[in-house]
Formats: structure tokens, sequence, C-alpha cells
């Protein structure tokens, strides 16, 4: 399997679940100390593991990742998109190059990695694409990132119709808070990366459409889809916009 963003907090995690279940694991990062360490982690306690520098923003970084996964171990059974880079709510508050990173890393990327490996998986008899999202893309509140995450959830459900009698699964993981350098402002009281990594292995035995973790953010998000009304009263309201937008802020003084 693949595991794209192996350098982060949930990246990382999903890499020990397959290994601990005997998969064969490809990790693909930017080149630097993390994924390294994981790798020599994961090698330590006998896994299969092949790390692969890679910059999902560079089709030719994305098309050696494939390459090289299918000349080490032969096929490709498992593509878990992970990584992903975060916003402030704020739209005038990003320059350029943050809204194109946004798009470039987290709906492109994805798109570039799923075009690269459906031709293998095809030609396997099949396979299991699993892709982060966010609740943040199943409401408009955090500016590009929603957008990206939005687009996400199209993109996925899109390929997952498309893809179906070729015997692979799309899978949208849609996590909420969850404790990562994403989310300095929680500390620790977030529920870990873990609670993800192990809707992304359920996702690769048990395919489904969808699934938003932890659970209790399930009806916070039927009732914002079900009564936009009410969102839009909520966080159109000056104060609210002012709490979304303090914590960035507050990073990006830091």
């Amino acid at each position: 399997m693949v595991v794209v963003g192996a350098s982060g907090s949930i990246g990382a995690a999903t890499a020990r679940a397959f290994a601990a279940r005997g998969a064969a694991v490809v990790l693909a990062a930017l080149p630097d100390t993390l994924l390294d360490s994981i790798e020599r982690e994961l090698r330590e306690r006998g896994a299969r593991v092949a790390a692969v520098p890679t910059d999902i923003t560079v089709r030719a970084d994305i098309d050696r990742l494939v390459a090289t996964t299918l000349a080490t171990f032969g096929r490709i059974d498992v593509l878990a998109n992970v990584a992903g880079i975060g916003s402030g709510p704020a739209l005038c508050e990003r320059s350029d190059e943050q809204l194109h990173d946004v798009i470039a890393i987290n709906l492109l990327g994805p798109a570039r990695l799923m075009h690269a490996v459906l031709p293998a998986m095809k030609a396997q008899g099949g396979g299991a694409i699993v892709n982060i999202g966010s609740i943040a893309g199943e409401v408009g509140i955090m500016g590009i990132y929603s957008a990206s995450k939005f687009g996400l959830r199209g993109l996925s459900d899109s390929v997952r119709r498309e893809v179906h009698s070729d015997n692979v699964s799309v899978t949208l993981i849609e996590p909420g808070f969850v404790r990562s350098p994403m989310n300095p402002a929680h500390g620790d009281r977030l529920p870990g990366p873990e609670i993800v990594a192990d809707a992304i292995v359920d996702a690769v035995a048990h395919p489904r459409r969808a699934r938003i973790v932890p659970w209790p953010y399930r009806l916070p998000v039927f009732l914002i889809k079900t009564f936009p009304w009410l969102t839009d009263l909520v966080f159109r309201d000056p104060r609210i916009q002012e709490r979304l937008n303090r914590d960035a802020r507050a990073q990006n003084r830091q």
C-alpha cells in the first residue's frame, strides 16, 4: 500500500496501522528527517517498507512514486491520500501563493495520484483508494480550505462511480478536529490521529462512500446540511467570524 503524507501525524499512524497488519508499506512525503524516522521505526518492527521522497505538486514525482512501488512490490492494492495543508478561514487574508498551494496539495494532488495509480489497479483486478477530506468539506466556513475539501468530496464521488465496475473502491474519510500540528490551539484535548488511521484501515476492509470521524461530528454536520439557513445565520455574524479567525491570526504572528 502507498501512504501519501506519511511523515504527518495521521499518515504516520496509518503507516503503523497497516504495517502492524503485515502490509508492505510505501511511505511518500517530502524528503525530511520525519520520513526517515518513520521508515526506520517500521523496519525495526520487521515491516516491509520503502520510503519514496515525493512532492505531490510535481507530476514527475507522483509517476516516480507509482513506478517505484510497482518495481518494489509488484502491485498497489491501497492508496491512502493523507497529505494536506490547512488555511485560515478568511479568504481575503490569504496570499495568492497560499490559495494556490492549498488547491495544489489538497485537491490536485489526490486527483493526480488517483490518475496515476488507477491503471495499475485496473490491470491487477482491483484496489482501494481512501481520501482524507474534512468536515470543512461539508460546511463552508474555512475559506479556500473548505473549497479544496468540497472539491475532494465531489472528486471522490465521481471517481468512485467511474471505477466501481473495475473492482476499485473509493472512500472519503472526513475528520473533525484531531490532535495534530494543524490544530495546535487545542493541545492534547483532541482525539489522537489513530482514530483516523483506524477509519482508513476499516475503509479498505469495508468500503463505503464516506465516513465522519470522530462520530460526535455526524449530528452537527447533519443539522448544518439540513438547515443551511441556520448555518448562514450563525456564521455570518461578525463575532463568530472573528472567533474563527483568531487562532489563525495568532499562528501567523508566531
